[in-house]
C-alpha cells in the first residue's frame, strides 16, 4: 500500500479529514445523535440504544474520542461520554466553511 503524503496537505485539511474519518461510519453517526440528545451517558445507555455489542460500541466510542468530537469521564467502573464543546464548534465552523464555499453556478461537468 502506498503512503498517503499527508504532510503534503495543509493542517486543516488533515484535521477536516480526521473528523470526517471520525464521522464515516453510521453507528458513530447514531452514538453522536444520542450524545447530542441525552448530553451524557455510560457505554452501557449507548450500548441498549444501538443494535451493537458492548465491545463495538467501545471501539466506535475510541474513535469517536481519539478524533475529539466527544469526552469522557471515569465515575468509578463506568464512563460518561458527551459532545466535547471546542472541537464540535471547531469541526461546524471547518466543514459549514467548506459546504459554504461552493456556489451554484446550475451548469453540469
Amino acid at each position: 500500500m502506498g503512503l498517503s503524503k499527508i504532510e503534503k496537505f495543509t493542517a486543516e485539511q488533515n484535521e477536516m479529514a480526521k473528523l470526517a474519518k471520525a464521522l464515516g461510519h453510521p453507528a458513530r453517526i447514531a452514538i453522536i445523535q444520542f450524545l447530542v440528545k441525552t448530553k451524557s451517558c455510560v457505554c452501557g445507555d449507548i450500548v441498549d440504544e444501538l443494535p451493537l455489542s458492548q465491545s463495538t460500541v467501545s471501539q466506535h466510542l475510541k474513535e469517536l474520542k481519539t478524533a475529539g468530537l466527544i469526552k469522557g469521564t471515569i465515575d468509578g467502573p463506568s464512563v460518561c461520554y458527551c459532545i466535547n464543546d471546542v472541537t464540535w464548534q471547531k469541526a461546524k465552523a471547518m466543514l459549514g466553511d467548506l459546504f459554504e464555499s461552493y456556489v451554484s453556478t446550475n451548469s453540469c461537468c
